[in-house]
């Protein structure tokens, strides 16, 4: 069921080495300093009709990241599922077609650290302990 599509934190690619890195590294602006955002992904998020679907730095992407945790409805907040599906949708609607997974979870860790609550890896971790292969 992980497999049909959307956020799955398993399905990343990216090492421990290089997640650390982005994790303790300073944030230049430069997309590709995102693990999993290559030239192709920076030229597919640039496009866009208007300024705001337009992201050309890592601070777009993150501003983009964070707008997705709402819009709150009352005492409904934005859940971490939620949360991570509206950036892996995105991700795909703007032509990025390999390491959504990837791209998505070095967002939430990196942002977790900065702003605590945001990313809820834990809510992950039965999915991961059902499939033992």
């Amino acid at each position: 069921m992980a497999d049909s599509g959307g956020y799955d934190p398993m399905r990343s690619r990216v090492s421990d080495d290089k997640m650390n890195e982005f994790l303790r590294g300073q944030l230049t602006g430069d997309l590709t300093e995102v693990p999993g955002i290559g030239p192709a992904a920076v030229k597919k998020l640039a496009v866009g009709d208007l300024d705001g679907d337009r992201i050309t730095n890592t601070f777009q992407l993150i501003g983009k990241f964070l707008m997705f945790k709402g819009p709150d409805d009352g005492d409904e907040k934005v859940s971490t599922r939620e949360h991570m599906e509206k950036v892996w949708y995105f991700l795909q609607e703007k032509g990025i077609s390999s390491h959504r997974s990837g791209i998505v979870r070095c967002l939430a860790e990196k942002l977790n650290s900065m702003i605590p609550g945001i990313y809820d890896a834990n809510e992950y971790i039965d999915e991961s302990d059902s499939d033992d292969e």
